[in-house]
């Protein structure tokens, strides 16, 4: 794992890419957002590029998640005493080293041989949770083994059948994960100009439902093993995949399943965030699903202030969709978020170099974060506020 013990992250990681510049040594992955993405793009297949990039109807949501950072500006403040710098924070009582997790990103294999279990293994390396899909192409057992004594949590797609649903929970309980993330933007999956005109959906190949065709709830479905007939199996698969029936009254019932946090995940209003909390959920985590499901739909970024004034003294609230550089997450974090959720760039940085590419990204995101932190003057994620930014409308 990481050694940031002195608190330097960023110095140490700077100093490491200048020595290794001496050795004429260059980095084998971009450290600039824009280039990282460039060539993770380049280097996927078609179909795989459609899947990562895309977005719901014109792609305006995913593009706005991103220029939505543009109407905060960070306001430096000087000799503050920022030598060592304190990334930790403490979440549902467990420490995180990071105020940073990996987001639920789906069908990996799609990008690495390596998969979730390359992602975890990279995370876990940089002290990085991550929250795993449920549509993973890696079991949900051998991600959680992967990630050692790092926190991770796990995404719930509820289905349907209501014994599936509790077996996945069940199976996540047993196997150390931490918290149930439910995911509410996508009980159908929207409309995906990229994925639709190549006619391409994972699931249909067998890709992305590893928890499923190992789940005995799943297979108590199926009148053959799940490779025998991959379409029979991804039918079913379907089937069980998404429940557009559910309220906010069928909350009760999942948290009668486990004693683990609930955290609801695609919130983006204020109104919806006082439902869940009313509801028994244990946070939220702001999201349009990176811009995947409702084309024009308010950026995440535009949402997440009314949701902390609404319950931020009362519950967790995380942050997913647009973070892209270190300033991005400060900028979460000032605005009142617990935890930011990195999703594109650390399988950007899986499609370019598996387990190591993930650590890499990680590693430099981390850093770009710390000497930000210290730079605008604070030693301490827990002393950011909103203090820390200014708006656009007030530069004008």
């Amino acid at each position: 794992m990481s050694d940031d013990s002195d608190g330097s992250r960023g110095n140490d990681r700077v100093t490491e890419i200048y020595v290794n510049g001496l050795a004429e040594v260059s980095p084998d992955i971009p450290i600039e957002p824009s280039e990282l993405e460039t060539a993770a793009l380049e280097a996927m297949d078609e179909t795989a590029r459609g899947y990562v990039e895309g977005g719901a109807g014109s792609g305006k949501t995913a593009e706005s998640n991103e220029t939505a950072f543009d109407r905060w500006r960070i306001e430096p403040e000087m000799l503050r005493g920022v030598e060592s710098r304190d990334l930790s924070t403490e979440v549902f009582g467990t420490a995180f080293d990071v105020p940073v997790m990996c987001a639920p990103i789906g069908c990996q294999s799609i990008l690495h041989d390596g998969a979730e279990r390359a992602s975890a293994e990279g995370a876990a390396s940089e002290d990085v949770p991550l929250c795993l899909s449920t549509v993973s192409s890696t079991p949900l057992e051998e991600v959680g083994e992967a990630m050692g004594d790092v926190p991770a949590w796990f995404q719930l797609y509820w289905s349907p059948d209501r014994e599936l649903t509790a077996s996945f929970i069940d199976r996540a309980e047993q196997a150390g994960y931490e918290a149930i993330v439910v995911t509410v933007d996508t009980p159908i999956v929207g409309w995906r100009p990229q994925d639709l005109q190549q006619g391409y959906l994972p699931y249909l190949h067998g890709t992305g439902i590893a928890n499923y065709t190992t789940d005995d709830v799943f297979r108590s479905y199926l009148d053959h093993d799940p490779e025998e007939n991959t379409l029979s199996t991804a039918q079913t698969f379907l089937d069980l995949f998404g429940d557009a029936s559910l309220t906010w009254d069928d909350l009760e019932w999942l948290h009668d399943q486990t004693d683990l946090p609930v955290v609801v995940k695609g919130i983006l209003s204020q109104a919806d965030a006082r439902r869940a909390v009313e509801h028994g959920a244990d946070g939220v985590v702001v999201s349009n699903h990176g811009g995947r499901q409702v084309d024009r739909s308010v950026a995440a970024l535009e949402a997440l202030p009314g949701v902390v004034d609404e319950i931020g003294d009362e519950a967790f609230i995380g942050f997913d969709s647009g973070i892209r550089s270190g300033a991005d997450i400060l900028t979460v974090l000032a605005l009142g978020a617990d935890l930011a959720f990195v999703g594109r760039p650390y399988v950007y940085g899986l499609t370019l170099d598996g387990a190591e590419g993930v650590a890499t990204v990680l590693s430099n995101l981390l850093a770009d974060f710390d000497l930000s932190l210290g730079l605008s003057g604070y030693d301490d994620v827990a002393k950011l506020d909103r203090e820390a930014l200014v708006h656009e409308s007030a530069l004008q």
